[in-house]
């Protein structure tokens, strides 16, 4: 929690440099501009960005063999979202939270785990798609820089090395652990400069092989079984581009389909390769530069970044906090 401080605080710092190197005037005149209509547009949109969230979990679970209702999958993935920003742990956090709530549920924890696990993975190969439609727009209009393309490489070894690690554990649980037990070995001999206690333990890498290869048990083996997961998570980008969409809209700034295209991919690509949660901090001071690079005025990509940064940030949030909140104050009964 008391990093999640020091990330509030970069994000703090980065608003007052963009508002300091700025117009103000200028600045001022485009919130003068501001549609509240769009605000409530908005907002809508990200709201039903969180049911598509519960349905795209709710088609994986169904390939696992695993039932349970789009309501519930969306506030445990609200709750999700909150605990990977307050405690961020590469996303691990949030597939703990899944397979907790699928064990006191009677759901067996593993198919969860994988659940989680896959959720990831598709979301990124979702992103992926949208990232390639970027890039061509930034290549079409030669501003494509060094930092964007090693990012989308990035990006890329850790899809791939998702796919990787899914797949052993889908075909040979001994594989998987023995490959997560050599790199948990590998890290604890070079944390144990620093501290004396291993970090990671490799029992436990054996154990959570066998947790994804037992999930992976009622997995269908349709070639098209992972289709439909992939098309929600196109809906969810799409929606959050929607977003950008009414950001624009909200202060009557101009736009064309590639300005959203390519400032959303870059905006949402430095938020997954970014050392903070969700981006904050980074993608405050990336977004309104690949904006200005798109044409857009340097001021109103400012003000544009914060009301976009407001609606998909700090709303899910809250929200997820919110949701986190219920789950362990209404204990409800295994459905």
């Amino acid at each position: 929690m008391n990093k999640f401080f020091v990330f509030i605080i970069l994000f703090l710092g980065v608003v007052v440099v963009a508002f300091s190197f700025s117009e103000l005037e200028t600045i001022l005149v485009t919130l003068e501009k501001a549609r509240f209509l769009f605000f409530i547009l908005a907002l809508s949109i990200q709201t039903l960005w969180f049911i598509v969230n519960g349905r795209m979990y709710q088609s994986i679970f169904h390939l696992l063999g695993v039932h349970e209702d789009v309501p519930t999958l969306s506030r445990i993935a609200a709750a999700a979202t909150f605990i990977n920003i307050v405690a961020p742990t590469a996303g691990a956090g949030g597939v703990a939270l899944f397979a907790a709530e699928a064990k006191r549920r009677g759901h067996p924890a593993g198919k969860a785990t994988v659940a989680g696990a896959l959720f990831m993975l598709l979301d990124l190969s979702a992103f992926l798609a949208v990232l390639s439609l970027g890039l061509i727009v930034l290549v079409r209009r030669n501003d494509l820089d060094a930092s964007e393309i090693s990012a989308s490489l990035l990006l890329f070894i850790i899809a791939a090395i998702s796919a990787v690690g899914l797949y052993m554990g889908y075909r040979s649980a001994e594989k998987l652990g023995n490959v997560l037990a050599k790199i948990a070995h590998i890290i604890n001999a070079m944390l144990r400069l620093v501290r004396r206690k291993d970090y990671l333990s490799e029992e436990r890498a054996h154990e959570f092989a066998h947790e994804i290869a037992e999930g992976f048990s009622g997995l269908t083996e349709k070639n098209t079984s992972l289709i439909r997961p992939v098309m929600w998570g196109i809906l969810n980008k799409s929606m959050l581009m929607l977003v950008l969409v009414c950001s624009f809209l909200a202060f009557e700034v101009p736009f064309s389909a590639g300005t959203i295209i390519a400032g959303f991919a870059i905006g949402y690509l430095f938020l997954i390769v970014s050392p903070t949660p969700s981006g904050i901090g980074i993608v405050e001071g990336i977004l309104p530069v690949a904006l200005t690079s798109l044409n857009v005025n340097w001021s109103q990509a400012v003000v544009i970044t914060l009301f976009y940064r407001a609606i998909t940030f700090w709303y899910p949030l809250g929200m997820g906090a919110w949701a986190f909140r219920t789950l362990h104050t209404h204990r409800e009964q295994p459905a």
